[in-house]
C-alpha cells in the first residue's frame, strides 16, 4: 500500500452510525451530519441508511449537502455574503443566523426556510480558547440581554452549540444554563438545535443520562423538536492515516523521524488543539530524561514540510525504525481531511475505504494537477 493514506473503516463507520440512530430513536431527537467534521461524499450513500439530514456552514456545504447527500442542509453560518445569499437559501431547509443585523439583512430572502437564530449562553467547558465558542469576545450568537421579549414572527428556532467532544455530563450542566437564559422564549419556537461536540460514539459516554436529559426535556417542552448536529461523534475511532519513515535525523541526542505525512498540513488538530495523536505499536512518552534515545528506541516525529515547529513529542518504539516502513497513527478520520492543505505541495494523502469483506477501494488519489489547480 502506497503512502499516505487516511483509510476509513466501514464496519467502524456502521457501528458509529448504528449507535447513532438507535440514541435518535431513544431521545425522539434529530441527529445530523455536521460536514464541517467530516465530507467524504463518497460515503454518503452509507450515511443515508441511517440519517436523513446534514449541517452546512457555507455555500459550498450546502450544495455538497443538497447535491451529493440528496437532502437539504440545516445551514448556519457566521455571517452570509449576499451575493451567495439566495444560493444557500436554495440548498437549506433551515437556515441559522448568527446575529439580529444578519437576521435584519436577510430574513425576508430567507422566507423558504425555517429560520434560526443562534444563541450564547455565555457558559461553555471547552477549556482550549481556540475552540471555545463561549469565551468572553466571542463573535458566536446572541446574548440573552439582546434579545427582544417578543421574537420576530418568522423566527422558528434556537441555535446553540458550546461543546466540543464533550460528554453527557457536560450536557447537563449546559442545558442548565441554556434553560436558565432562553427557556422564556421556548414557547415562541418549533425547534431547538444543541449543535455539536457531544460524542456519542466514545466508550466512555453515558448515554443513558443523555436520553434522560433529552426525555425529561421533552416533557418539559413537548412542542420543541431536538436536534443535534455533532462531526466527529460519526467518524469517532472509524480510520487511521498511515504514513511512511523517510529519513532519522539527529541533533543534540535529539533523534526525529521525518514521515512522508506533515502535523500541520495533514493532522492539524494535533498543533492546534494541541494533542498527541495515538502511534500503532508505540507509546507517547511525557518524560524523557531519565531515557537514553539510542537505547530506548525513543523518536520525536516530523512532518515533512518546511514549518519549524512540525514535529510532535517523542514516542517510544520496540525497535529501531527503518526507512521505508510505515507508521499508522489512529482516528485520523474526523476534523483531517476537511482541513488539510498542501502547504509546501507535500504530496496529499490519498482516501481509501476498507470495505467489511476485506477489501481496499481507493476513493481519491491526488496528484500535482490537485495542487497547481487551487492556484490556477
Amino acid at each position: 500500500m502506497k503512502t499516505p493514506v487516511y483509510i476509513i473503516e466501514e464496519e467502524k463507520l456502521r457501528r458509529n452510525l448504528s449507535l447513532i440512530r438507535t440514541v435518535a430513536e431513544r431521545t425522539d431527537s434529530e441527529w445530523i451530519l455536521a460536514f464541517k467534521a467530516f465530507a467524504l461524499w463518497k460515503t454518503f450513500p452509507i450515511f443515508r441508511e441511517y440519517i436523513r439530514s446534514t449541517t452546512a456552514s457555507s455555500l459550498s456545504e450546502a450544495r455538497l449537502a443538497l447535491e451529493e447527500f440528496g437532502a437539504k442542509a440545516h445551514t448556519y453560518s457566521p455571517a452570509y455574503k449576499d451575493d451567495e445569499f439566495d444560493d444557500i437559501v436554495r440548498c437549506s431547509s433551515h437556515l441559522t443566523f448568527n446575529s439580529l443585523s444578519q437576521y435584519e439583512r436577510f430574513h425576508k430572502r430567507a422566507a423558504a426556510c425555517s429560520i434560526g437564530l443562534r444563541v450564547n449562553p455565555e457558559y461553555s467547558e471547552v477549556g482550549t480558547l481556540l475552540y471555545n465558542p463561549c469565551a468572553p469576545g466571542t463573535r458566536f450568537g446572541v446574548t440573552a440581554d439582546k434579545l427582544p421579549e417578543q421574537l420576530p414572527a418568522d423566527i422558528r428556532g434556537f441555535h446553540c452549540h458550546c461543546h466540543c467532544e464533550s460528554g453527557a455530563d457536560v450536557f447537563e450542566r449546559s442545558l442548565q444554563h441554556i434553560e436558565e437564559k432562553f427557556s422564556k422564549w421556548f414557547s415562541q419556537l418549533e425547534w431547538i438545535n444543541f449543535g455539536g461536540g457531544h460524542l456519542v460514539t466514545r466508550k466512555d459516554y453515558d448515554i443513558e443520562l443523555l436520553v434522560r436529559l433529552v426525555q425529561a426535556f421533552h416533557q418539559r417542552y413537548p412542542h420543541l423538536k431536538v436536534i443535534f448536529e455533532p462531526g466527529s461523534a460519526f467518524a469517532w475511532q472509524t480510520g487511521p492515516l498511515v504514513a511512511s519513515v523517510v529519513d532519522v535525523v539527529e541533533d543534540k541526542g535529539i533523534r526525529t523521524a521525518i514521515l512522508d505525512v506533515s502535523f500541520t498540513c495533514h493532522m492539524p488538530d494535533c498543533l492546534e488543539m494541541p494533542y498527541y495523536p495515538d502511534v500503532r505499536n508505540a507509546k507517547h512518552v511525557e518524560e524523557i530524561s531519565h531515557l537514553s534515545p539510542l537505547t530506548s528506541h525513543l523518536y520525536r516525529l516530523g512532518g515533512n514540510s518546511c514549518l519549524s515547529g512540525d514535529f510532535m513529542g517523542y514516542w517510544r518504539f520496540d525497535h529501531e525504525l527503518e526507512i521505508g516502513e510505515q507508521m499508522v497513527f489512529e482516528d485520523m478520520i474526523h476534523y483531517t481531511t476537511v482541513k488539510t492543505n498542501t502547504f509546501n505541495g507535500i504530496t496529499h494523502p490519498s482516501i481509501a475505504m476498507l470495505h467489511q469483506d476485506g477489501t481496499l477501494e481507493l476513493l481519491r488519489q491526488f496528484t500535482y494537477e490537485d495542487y497547481r489547480s487551487r492556484m490556477d
